[in-house]
């Protein structure tokens, strides 16, 4: 999603005149599209921030944007204004579809206006930059509020796109002939269309993407468990256009672990999800997502995460060690793990991912 989101920036750019450069030190603009799930990404913007102070000085016409999900914490782009003095435009999520008249408002001063809530912007096109693939956001959003999570503070609630603004986007890209590859994007796709109240859900935007003409294969990120349908099952396994991958998060293989992560699912119920798949689409590809070192995770609790992959056999996972982010309900749990076992788990747990695939003779 931060990458289409910069395909979007892109876009406003060259409709300013400016044009992409291969070297920091010949820009006139620098833009950071920031993410504020792990404090390791931040961290990284604050880093190469800093390291633009020399470059400013000797180029004060130099226009620096720090932008996205990091700076819509209001806390955090207050921190950037006061620690970063050379920074122009300091702006958040939301604000993105303004970004021109934040940089025609330089001269006139830094400028900062964090919108805590906004609709999808379908009045601006993309820069589209990916390839042969074409990112399309059906929603935007998340309602779950997973205890470790940011994303429904920085991305507001849960808002579908119309599916005629949807299919009508995606002509335009087939029309264009050369992109093989649409994936759908929303935080979380498997709930779109809840919130429109006229009988559209991402089972029914899959079919009629399907009744499209055109060569394209079809793929969609994220998905939760807790809202992966039947329905949805079945459409991927009976529509040909759709690629038989399907990125199912468990984040820990414990019930206790997944109750206090506020997943709304068991273990039970996600294995029964990846049996029906499994059973429906022999040739699935399936990885997942998993976060170790949660508040209060015991041994014990951490080896049946090791026991839910084993069972599973992903063909590839992404682990991550668990971050306390700011304002979620986790990052003031009692019982924080410390970094050193943290560590180890997630090493574990990547080994583990490394032998299976040997066993398995899949990457």
């Amino acid at each position: 999603m931060n990458v289409h989101e910069s395909e979007k920036l892109a876009y406003i750019c060259e409709k300013m005149g400016y044009e992409l450069t291969d070297k920091r030190e010949d820009a006139d603009l620098i833009i950071f599209n920031t993410c504020a799930i792990r404090e390791g990404a931040e961290d990284r913007v604050f880093g190469n921030v800093g390291a633009l102070k020399k470059q400013k000085k000797k180029n004060p016409n130099l226009i620096i944007a720090v932008c996205g999900c990091m700076t819509q914490k209001e806390k955090t782009a207050n921190y950037m204004l006061q620690t970063f003095p050379f920074v122009d435009i300091v702006i958040g999520t939301f604000n993105l579809p303004n970004f021109e008249y934040y940089v025609n408002a330089v001269k006139k001063g830094r400028q900062l206006e964090l919108l805590n809530e906004g609709n999808i912007d379908e009045s601006l096109p993309y820069k589209r930059t990916s390839g042969e693939n074409a990112w399309v956001n059906i929603m935007q959003g998340c309602n779950n509020f997973c205890t470790y999570c940011i994303v429904p503070y920085v991305r507001g609630r849960e808002k579908s796109r119309s599916e005629e603004n949807i299919l009508k986007e995606i002509k335009e890209i087939i029309s264009e002939g050369k992109y093989k590859k649409i994936t759908l994007l929303g935080q979380n796709v498997n709930s779109y269309g809840q919130d429109l109240k006229n009988g559209e859900c991402f089972s029914k935007l899959l079919k009629d993407i399907c009744r499209l003409d055109g060569d394209f294969k079809l793929a969609f990120m994220t998905s939760h468990p807790k809202d992966l349908t039947d329905d949805v099952i079945d459409v991927i396994a009976s529509e040909d256009k759709i690629l038989k991958d399907i990125h199912l998060p468990a984040q820990s293989g414990n019930n206790r672990i997944l109750h206090l992560m506020n997943r709304k699912y068991t273990r039970e119920k996600y294995l029964d999800i990846i049996h029906k798949i499994r059973e429906k689409i022999p040739s699935v590809r399936l990885t997942s997502d998993f976060i170790v070192g949660f508040p209060t995770e015991t041994e014990e609790e951490f080896q049946d995460t090791l026991s839910l992959v084993k069972e599973v056999k992903y063909d590839s996972i992404f682990a991550f060690m668990y971050s306390p982010r700011e304002g979620t309900v986790a990052s003031n749990m009692e019982g924080q793990i410390p970094q050193d076992v943290k560590n180890r788990r997630v090493n574990e747990l990547l080994k583990l991912e490394k032998e299976i695939q040997k066993e398995t003779g899949r990457k």
